[in-house]
Order: structure tokens, then C-alpha cells, then sequence
């Protein structure tokens, strides 16, 4: 079986988008938890199984394409399931009395704290994943009620390109799935099964 070790280009650029009119894709869906491995077995809509050990560093992003066939039309692409992202806009702190600005910090800080969210500070807005129901979250920040502070709920897939691999494991960490299903009965494959 052909193990997968490149990325050959990317469905959303031009040149592919071209290439691919009227090929037959096979989608490798991906939480954004396991697009950040290195090494990987994935299974195309089709059923068909991707054994996947990228080069080092590499980052697997929505559109990118592993593998392609011209003569055959048909090409295999990774499209990503990204949930929503709560973006907390904490620009209106800068403006504000250094005291307060701290506190009102120190607050949000807290009450994301105590509902063990994962979160990262990226320039002036905080960012959430969303792991528990929209309602909830919304609930939260409605509680607190910050003075002075929007926060909005934008598509992880419009985020997560902004950001180093290293912010995407730490913001979507607590979103694995084995963090949300422990007993979830199912088997697990390794890459090695396949090599």
C-alpha cells in the first residue's frame, strides 16, 4: 500500500483549481486536531484508506491535495472540519486605565479559566474553541456581562490559516477526540498497520 509523504499542491490556488475541473475527488475529512500529525491514517469518503508520514514540519491545511491522477481524472483532497472559534476583541483594554485594563484582563482570563477553555492571545483578541454548545458559551459571556468588550463567533477554517501549528495544537488540543469520547467503542489503526 503507498504510504503518503507530500503535499502536491493545493485545491484553492489556481493552477489546481483548473487542473481538477471535472476530476473525481475522494475527500480526506480531518479535524483540525489530526491535520497537525505528522503521521496519520486517514479514510477518503470513498473508503479508501490514506497512510500518511509527511516530511517534518509539515502542516496539512483545507484543500491540500495528496494525491493525483491525470490520466485517470481523479485526485485525493483534505478538506478540514473546523469547528467555530469564539474571538474575545480585548482592543477596547489598550484605551482604558492601566488598573483597569489589568482587571478587566485578570476577569476574562478567570472565566475562561474556570470553564477549563482552552484559549490563546493572538495580537488583541482572545481565541476559544468552541467545545461545548454555542448557548453555553454566549451564556458566559452574557453572565460576566465585560464592560466594553465584543466578542464574536467566527469559522475555525477562517482562523486556523493565521495561525503556527503550534497555537492550532494548543488552541484545538482540548478539542481531540479523545478528549470528548472516552468510551467511544471503536478500533484504532495505526500507519504501521499499512507499511
Amino acid at each position: 500500500m503507498e504510504v503518503y509523504t507530500k503535499i502536491l499542491g493545493n485545491s484553492h490556488s489556481p493552477e489546481w483549481h483548473k487542473r481538477l475541473e471535472g476530476a473525481t475527488i475522494d475527500y480526506i475529512e480531518l479535524d483540525q486536531w489530526n491535520a497537525q500529525k505528522r503521521r496519520l491514517l486517514a479514510v477518503g469518503t470513498s473508503g479508501r484508506a490514506y497512510p500518511m508520514a509527511l516530511e517534518r514540519g509539515t502542516r496539512l491545511s483545507d484543500g491540500d491535495i495528496i494525491a493525483y491522477n491525470k490520466e485517470q481524472g481523479s485526485a485525493s483532497v483534505v478538506r478540514l472540519k473546523l469547528g467555530e472559534i469564539l474571538i474575545i476583541d480585548l482592543s477596547s483594554l489598550l484605551r482604558r486605565p492601566v488598573e483597569e485594563a489589568v482587571a478587566t484582563a485578570i476577569e476574562i482570563g478567570h472565566a475562561i479559566g474556570n470553564q477549563h477553555w482552552a484559549a490563546i492571545l493572538r495580537g488583541e483578541s482572545l481565541l476559544v474553541p468552541l467545545t461545548v454548545d454555542r448557548k453555553v458559551m454566549l451564556g458566559v459571556m452574557r453572565t460576566y456581562n465585560f464592560e466594553g468588550i465584543s466578542f464574536s463567533f467566527r469559522p475555525g477554517r477562517e482562523v486556523v490559516p493565521y495561525l503556527s501549528p503550534s497555537e492550532v495544537r494548543s488552541l484545538f488540543g482540548s478539542t481531540a477526540p479523545d478528549n470528548h469520547h472516552p468510551q467511544h467503542p471503536h478500533t484504532h489503526h495505526s500507519i504501521d498497520d499499512y507499511v
